[in-house]
Parts: C-alpha cells; sequence; structure tokens
C-alpha cells in the first residue's frame, strides 16, 4: 500500500485508480440522499476557479431527483456523490489535508474524513477532519471509536473571524500521529486528542490502516441537531432546497495529499 498520495485533480477525469465512487447503499444517520456514481454528482473540471489558484478540482453536486429509486426500492428525492480510497490507498499516521470551498445552506453536510479499512464501525476508527452542516461561520472535527462514537464522540468546533466564513477555500489538515491527532484549519489549532483522552473513553483504534472519503450528505441527524428544522425535509431547509435545484450545492476539492510523519 502506497504511504504518500496526492490528486490535483487536474486531468480530464477523476483518477479510478486512486478512487472509489459510491454507488446507492442504505442512508446512515438519516440521511436524505443516495450516492451516486454519475457526471451529475462526481466529476473534475478545468479551470475551476482561475482566480484562487486553482485550475482543476473535483465537483461532489447534490440535486433535487424526486421518487429517486434506491436499494429495495426506497425512493429519495436527493442524489450526491461520495469517493474513498478504500482498498487502493490506505495509511497508518500521517499528515492529511484538502484544500476546499464548501457550499452554504443549512443541512448541507459535507465532510473530509478518514475510515478503518477492516472491522465494523466505531471499532475500525474514524477521523473526521473536517465536517460542516451548512453553518456559514464554523466548521468541526471529530473522533469516533468503542465507547466514544455518535453523540459521545470527542469533537470540536473552530469559529471562522469576520471576513472569513466556511464557503471560502480552506485548507483542512489532520496530523495523525502514535499518540495523538491535531486538527488545523489555515494552519490554525482546531483540535487536539492525545492517547490518554481517548482511552479515558475506550480503545484508541488509531494504530491501524484508514482511507480516505469525501463526500456531501443532505440533511440528516447531525444538521437536524443543529439547526432543528424538520419541515420541507428532516434537517434541511426550503432555502436549501432552492439552492439544490439551483445547481449551487456543490463541494469544490482543489487537491487532496497524504504525506508521512
Amino acid at each position: 500500500m502506497r504511504h504518500e498520495f496526492f490528486d490535483d485533480f487536474t486531468g480530464a477525469a477523476l483518477d479510478r485508480d486512486a478512487w472509489n465512487v459510491a454507488m446507492p447503499g442504505e442512508p446512515v444517520n438519516d440521511e436524505l440522499q443516495a450516492y451516486c456514481d454519475s457526471e451529475e454528482t462526481v466529476r473534475v473540471t478545468r479551470p475551476a476557479d482561475p482566480d484562487d489558484g486553482c485550475d482543476g478540482a473535483l465537483v461532489i453536486q447534490a440535486h433535487h431527483r424526486p421518487g429517486f429509486a434506491g436499494p429495495g426500492g426506497r425512493a429519495f428525492d436527493f442524489i450526491s456523490g461520495r469517493i474513498d480510497t478504500r482498498g487502493k490507498m490506505e495509511f497508518t499516521y500521517g499528515v492529511l489535508s484538502a484544500r476546499m470551498k464548501l457550499p452554504a445552506g443549512p443541512g448541507l453536510w459535507p465532510a473530509f474524513w478518514a475510515l478503518g479499512g477492516a472491522g465494523t464501525w466505531p471499532a475500525a476508527g474514524e477521523i473526521d477532519v473536517m465536517e460542516n452542516v451548512g453553518e456559514p461561520d464554523w466548521v468541526s472535527a471529530a473522533l469516533h471509536g468503542p465507547g466514544y462514537s455518535g453523540e459521545s464522540g470527542l469533537a470540536n468546533r473552530m469559529y471562522f473571524d469576520n471576513g472569513e466564513g466556511a464557503s471560502g477555500w480552506h485548507v483542512y489538515q489532520a496530523r495523525w500521529e502514535p499518540d495523538r491527532i491535531s486538527f488545523t484549519v489555515d494552519g490554525r489549532l482546531l483540535y487536539r486528542a492525545t492517547r490518554p483522552m481517548v482511552e479515558y473513553h475506550g480503545a484508541w483504534v488509531y494504530d491501524t490502516p484508514k482511507y480516505l472519503i469525501l463526500n456531501l450528505a443532505i440533511g440528516g441527524t447531525f444538521p437536524f441537531k443543529t439547526n432543528g428544522i424538520r419541515s420541507p425535509y428532516y434537517g434541511l431547509a426550503a432555502r436549501t432546497v432552492h439552492a439544490v435545484r439551483a445547481g449551487t450545492a456543490r463541494v469544490l476539492v482543489d487537491w487532496v495529499r497524504v504525506e508521512p510523519l
């Protein structure tokens, strides 16, 4: 397995030797979307944002598709994208980074994270480098493992300074070491979890390989806990549905990198 990884998404299409694209599956966390392997939901575009030094980018975009048929005939009103490196690039320890631009709108749930490739969740371990639920002024980072998953996960938020915001370009990073994991945004410390902090709650499950994930979820438990919205959808505001319909509910990723310690 490779222990160094870089993709700046400047090719003609997504590198399928490096990335898997998720197909529709059973939803988790009461999310509203079905993930699809489609140019609509996952694509590479050039130039993406040349004024910001981005000459190519991954685009993960949500769409309103009422009645979309998922597994077992279940209907979904939204489709979106998720990619990962499982079985293609997995690593133990290192510096995980991505330069990303997030969409705005209550209930949009983009994430950059790493998950254990062996075993079941949460025993395999989860490192959430960046999560956002459409709030314009903060992002969060978290760890999930046995005894500290879901509601009891080890997590923290970082609030942006005035004039900044989650919808601008930022570098999200986690430095994963044998005894601690530190999270930063543009070099600013967001959170640090040490091995003793984790082991107070449960087992340290960060000595085994993890793979990268980038995705855009729609609605669900985490957004609902933040915004309390029940209508028109669980955790998803009406104005966000309009943004999805207008084609502005998309994540841009300039580059992704894994470096050894």
